[in-house]
């Protein structure tokens, strides 16, 4: 007769008790066993066997002791960095953009290249090149990644096993990118919209810290929101939500039925290439580009006035109905337009105008690397989950 297996409750309770000790830890950087006791509630006893078994395992460190205080001097504790790394993509039309960083949060390598002007199988190749350099400057090999996040355009559709909604990213919406994505990253692969991610790194690090709700509105050579409630990411029932690119709103100098199509009427006509649009219709001329216009705006060029104007207006129209069906307590604007000069003043002005209430409008902080610090930031949440998995389930 087969004896009856050991019971599991012993080793169940062990590894509670080290994932609350790692919490901790990461939460509050360095600690002491006597600090980890009392946090914690458990014996120190109990402690010092979960530290012994969490040093075993690589994820925590003796971190020097704490001087200047009464009674012996204690040993710290801190995460190790090394226990995991994440590798952040950014997918963006006009440049990739990536960084890799350690558990902690560190960064190890960074770096930016022109996105090629081909297929999305160009694409593809471009980021497994950039994530070869990236692990090169940070002395790694690929199988010390623990999490692969790529931010891009669009939403995953789980039918289709694809990504829908990927505006004017040619060749994006075709399923076998994600089977070469995989291929190049593993079947681990991470993928997040662009913009929900660039609202967590802005609640993470900018003006998001502040506030349990807040829209993250990228105007830029795409539109689109990551939407914060109650201090999470509303994403939806589909993931879709955010995609103000798609608000019927395509009026306005810029607009284009062909273009709206592919990508929502409002980006169709507010974002990048509807600023160019309006800006040649209007007569000028030469090489017309988004930021020529703005520029032009501020020298005082009425047909470049003009079309600021509108793209004001259509941009505040998208905003007043984000305010009217979620309320957020803070919007904030990113991306090259989103960013420019005068361009808040100008939005928030016209909110005044047509807005139920009117929320505090700011200019996003984080620059052009928002979508890699939110990657980074959704990577170490996972990479943590993945490494505290694997801890041993028995002290010998």
């Amino acid at each position: 007769m087969s004896s009856s297996p050991a019971p599991a409750r012993p080793r169940l309770i062990r590894a509670l008790n080290e994932q609350l000790l790692l919490e901790q830890i990461r939460s509050s950087g360095q600690l002491s066993r006597a600090d980890l006791a009392r946090s914690s509630s458990l014996s120190k006893p109990t402690v010092s066997l979960a530290l012994a078994n969490l040093e075993r395992a690589g994820l925590v460190r003796t971190a020097g002791v704490r001087t200047g205080v009464p009674g012996p001097a204690a040993v710290l504790y801190e995460v190790r960095p090394e226990a995991g790394f994440v590798l952040a993509l950014d997918v963006g039309h006009e440049y990739l953009r990536g960084a890799i960083s350690d558990l902690a949060g560190s960064r190890r390598s960074t770096a930016t290249v022109e996105a090629p002007a081909e297929d999305a199988h160009a694409v593809v190749a471009a980021l497994t090149r950039l994530a070869a350099d990236l692990r090169a400057e940070a002395g790694l090999a690929a199988g010390q990644i623990t999490q692969t996040v790529v931010g891009s355009p669009g939403v995953y559709d789980p039918r289709r096993d694809a990504l829908i909604l990927a505006g004017a990213l040619a060749g994006w919406e075709n399923p076998a990118v994600l089977v070469e994505l995989r291929q190049a990253f593993g079947r681990s692969l991470m993928l997040e919209n662009d913009i929900d991610v660039a609202a967590l790194a802005e609640q993470a690090h900018g003006h998001g810290r502040e506030v349990d709700s807040f829209a993250f509105v990228s105007v830029g050579t795409g539109i689109g929101m990551g939407l914060v409630l109650g201090g999470r990411l509303h994403r939806g029932a589909h993931g879709a939500a955010g995609e103000i690119g798609f608000l019927p709103l395509g009026q306005g100098p810029g607009a284009d039925p062909k273009d709206a199509r592919k990508r929502g009427s409002l980006e169709a006509a507010a974002s990048g290439a509807g600023i160019v649009r309006a800006a040649r219709r209007a007569g000028m001329r030469g090489n017309v580009t988004a930021r020529r216009v703005f520029e032009a705006a501020a020298e005082g060029d009425e047909r470049a006035v003009g079309v600021v104007g509108a793209t004001t207006m259509l941009v505040a129209r998208a905003v007043c109905a984000v305010v009217a069906v979620a309320d957020p307590e803070l919007v904030v604007l990113g991306g090259g337009i989103g960013q420019a000069p005068g361009f808040r003043d100008a939005v928030t002005a016209e909110l005044k105008r047509i807005a139920p209430v009117l929320p505090d409008v700011r200019v996003s902080a984080l620059g052009d690397h928002a979508v890699v610090d939110g990657c980074l930031a959704a990577g170490v949440e996972r990479a943590w989950q993945i490494v505290t998995a694997a801890l041993p389930p028995d002290v010998p």
